[in-house]
């Protein structure tokens, strides 16, 4: 495989695992006092403030990752955010029935986008990112 479809394969990774955050983080900027809402229903501590590093992380990060800035210590900080999102917003086994199979499949579904961050820590942004264009690292 050569180095142009590695980078470009690469770049893809670092738009498909953003999509989702970046569309839901956008639900949440343009619909705030909603995502407090929700907040308040996950139990998320402090609501208000969860759901400003909600925006901050899936919208603002998620571009950032897309760009290729700051990738690996982004994508650290990400599956952290999603490890322990994924306690506190699909918490399946104190659930029962559709509910808790519905949180269990949202729960796994994040621990996979996890390892996607994971690869990414390891493989960095690749040549198509600003990490390359500007500080010279893939």
């Amino acid at each position: 495989m050569s180095e142009n479809t590695k980078d470009g394969l690469i770049l893809l990774g670092r738009i498909l695992l953003m999509v989702l955050f970046i569309i839901f983080g956008w639900w949440k900027l343009t619909n705030f006092s909603m995502a407090v809402s929700a907040m308040q229903g996950y139990g998320a501590p402090m609501p208000y403030v969860a759901a400003i590093i909600a925006v901050a992380v899936e919208f603002f990060l998620g571009i950032a990752i897309i760009l290729g800035i700051f990738t690996r210590p982004l994508a650290a900080l990400y599956a952290l955010y999603v490890l322990a999102t994924s306690f506190i917003g699909h918490p399946y086994w104190k659930l029962t029935g559709m509910d808790a199979i519905a949180n269990e499949i949202n729960f796994y579904k994040n621990i996979s986008i996890i390892g996607g961050l994971l690869l990414l820590i390891v493989t960095g942004a690749g040549r198509y990112s600003l990490d390359a264009k500007f500080c010279g690292k893939k």
